[in-house]
């Protein structure tokens, strides 16, 4: 049995963490600089976007990881370091900072980094804030190091649970930020994960890749894919369970844990999207195949349309068909029933891809809660998905019209 608790990033064993400012924001305000470490080092695996154009951390994160271990990750926040001349410099340097404060090889470092792409990334802050940073290091410090990441962010974003694997108790638990430049497919999305569970190396990433598809991948602010977009996991071992090498039931433990951490995190994001009000959930059931539903669930919240309808509390049902209708994929859209629902009750709005009567203010009422969710079953299959956005509103353009400044 999976049971949710506090913790965070720092709740598994042998894990802690700390947040401080470094310099690299503007105002002095808020914290940048994160910092999140194992005590020994784990298997570990990552995933990143599928962007074309990607952060220099990316690149040195991939050859840190090709040995599929790692100890710590360190990330900024208030520059990408994205499209900078020396940005991979900048990131090997910055690893290998902390690894002297550390006393840890500099290899076993994931660097990240979310804010303005484009602006170069001085070493001078990491060089001043890295002695507070370690020293800050705590066990309670998923928090810290949660804020710190954030950008245009409203809340930390963290999650925890524990499970049995091998007839030990192991916590799994994570932290993310993400409100702007998000449309995942692997904006600016990170997602750093940490267990004490014992797990292999090839069994974390197939869990991890496996993960991806239905959490992190299906969830849209903007229809912006990010250039910086990064999911880290690693696994120190320290719960002393036998390796996970194999699929079986510790290894279906581990996956379901990790699925929960993760489509929270997500939902997270989703519901702290730039300027929102209110968290959109797609739910596809009676599809053809898997990829299907995926894909119908994910057009749905993308439709700006539908998204501004949902700002305004309007129950414009036609822009959920429409979306639906464009949606790329081989299905049969003439007998597709929908429903919107949340805490205040639910209404179906269409039945076999027509009109039906409803109550208009009831479905006002519905739609005018923080969480609202649109129930679509497309009657072609026994597929099912999630997906989760969130409403467009005036300040999304606010926000970004000013983001520089």
């Amino acid at each position: 049995m999976i049971k949710i608790i506090d913790g965070g990033v720092t709740a598994a064993k042998g894990f802690k963490a700390a947040g401080v400012y470094s310099g690299i924001r503007k105002g002095g305000n808020k914290s940048d600089m994160a910092l999140i470490v194992s005590d020994v080092p784990g298997n570990a695996a990552a995933v990143y976007t599928k962007n074309k154009v990607k952060a220099a951390h990316i690149a040195v994160t991939r050859r840190h990881l090709a040995d599929g271990i790692a100890q710590a990750v360190l990330c900024n926040s208030g520059n990408a370091n994205t499209c900078t001349p020396d940005g991979e410099e900048i990131a090997e340097k910055a690893t290998q900072i902390a690894a002297a404060e550390l006393g840890i090889k500099s290899e076993d470092i994931l660097p990240a980094a979310t804010g303005v792409i484009g602006v170069p990334l001085p070493i001078e802050p990491f060089e001043k804030a890295m002695p507070e940073l370690v020293s800050s290091l705590s066990e309670d410090g998923s928090k810290d190091a949660a804020f710190a990441i954030l950008t245009t962010d409203t809340y930390i974003k963290e999650y925890a649970v524990q499970f049995e694997a091998g007839g030990k108790i192991c916590t799994l638990g994570g932290i993310a930020k993400g409100s702007g430049m998000i449309h995942i497919n692997m904006g600016t999305m990170l997602s750093f994960i940490s267990t004490d569970c014992a797990i292999s190396k090839e069994m974390v990433s197939k869990a991890l890749h496996d993960v991806i598809i239905d959490t992190y991948n299906q969830v849209s602010v903007d229809g912006d894919t990010s250039t910086n977009d990064t999911v880290v996991v690693i696994a120190n071992g320290m719960a002393g369970n036998p390796e996970i090498t194999e699929a079986g039931a510790d290894y279906d433990e581990f996956f379901q844990a990790l699925k929960i951490v993760s489509t929270e995190l997500s939902k997270m994001i989703a519901g702290d999207g730039e300027g929102c009000t209110k968290l959109l959930e797609a739910h596809v059931t009676g599809a053809p195949d898997k990829d299907v539903a995926r894909l119908v669930s994910k057009s749905i919240i993308c439709s700006s349309l539908f998204k501004a309808a949902v700002f305004a509390s309007d129950a414009n049902w036609g822009r959920i068909l429409c979306a639906i209708g464009y949606t790329d994929a081989d299905f049969d859209a003439s007998n597709i029933d929908v429903s919107v629902k949340s805490e205040a009750g639910e209404v179906q709005v269409c039945k076999a891809s027509a009109s039906i009567p409803f109550d208009d203010d009831f479905a006002t009422e519905i739609l005018s809660k923080k969480a609202v969710t649109v129930e679509v079953d497309l009657h072609d299959g026994t597929e099912e998905a999630y997906a989760w956005g969130c409403d467009l509103t005036y300040d999304y353009v606010k926000i970004n019209g000013s983001y520089r400044s």
